[in-house]
Formats: structure tokens, C-alpha cells, sequence
């Protein structure tokens, strides 16, 4: 009886991560084993990355909302406070994008917000 090879099954399985290291340095794109374990930790890296990307763009939303309302000599911590007060819903993405792209009406936001502030 002859013997039992490895064949088109480990052959394509070795291809598809090979595959998957492309672009990789050194023995990283080229060697199976070394290019498996490199792989799997891209994917681990991958899948926390996709989480970390949510509270970076919040953080960056939050920088640019605070250094508008400086501008208009209140902290952020008080605009969304005041902005709350005055039941004034407008998520951080949109504040973000006002306080870059329309400066009159985030300045008009902030006035709600200190009238709210006020009472």
C-alpha cells in the first residue's frame, strides 16, 4: 500500500497563509511556520485595532470640540454640560465636524449652552 502525502490540502493550506503574509519582513513572508504564527497575531491585532479605532476617532472628536469652545472662552467639560441643559442633542462626531466646517453655528450652540449654563 503506499504511503499517505501531504498533498494539495497541506499544499493550498500552506499557500493561503503565505497568502495571507504577504508584504511581511524577512523570514516572515516566506517560512510557514514562522509566517502562521506572524499571521495569527495580525489577526489579534487586527481585531483589537477595529475597537481601539472607535475611542480614537472619540478622542479626536473631543480634541477639536475642546479647542473650539476654548476659542469661545468655555471648556468643554461646560458645553456639553450646558449642552444638556438645554436638551440640546448633537452627538460629538457632528460638534466636531460644525466646529471645523461652520464656526457661526457652533458659536451658536456655545450661546445656547452658556444661556443654559446661566440659569
Amino acid at each position: 500500500m503506499p504511503r499517505v502525502k501531504g498533498g494539495t490540502v497541506t499544499r493550498q493550506r500552506r499557500k493561503r497563509v503565505l497568502k495571507l503574509a504577504k508584504g511581511y519582513r524577512g523570514s516572515k513572508h516566506t517560512q510557514f511556520k514562522v509566517a502562521k504564527q506572524q499571521v495569527m497575531k495580525s489577526a489579534q491585532y487586527a481585531f483589537r485595532d477595529r475597537r481601539k479605532n472607535k475611542s480614537n476617532f472619540r478622542k479626536l472628536w473631543i480634541a477639536r470640540i475642546n479647542a473650539a469652545a476654548r476659542m469661545n472662552e468655555i471648556s468643554y467639560s461646560k458645553l456639553m454640560h450646558g449642552l444638556k441643559l438645554a436638551n440640546i442633542e448633537v452627538n460629538r462626531k457632528m460638534l466636531a465636524d460644525l466646529a471645523i466646517s461652520d464656526a457661526a453655528a457652533f458659536t451658536a450652540l456655545v450661546d445656547e449652552a452658556k444661556k443654559a449654563l446661566a440659569k
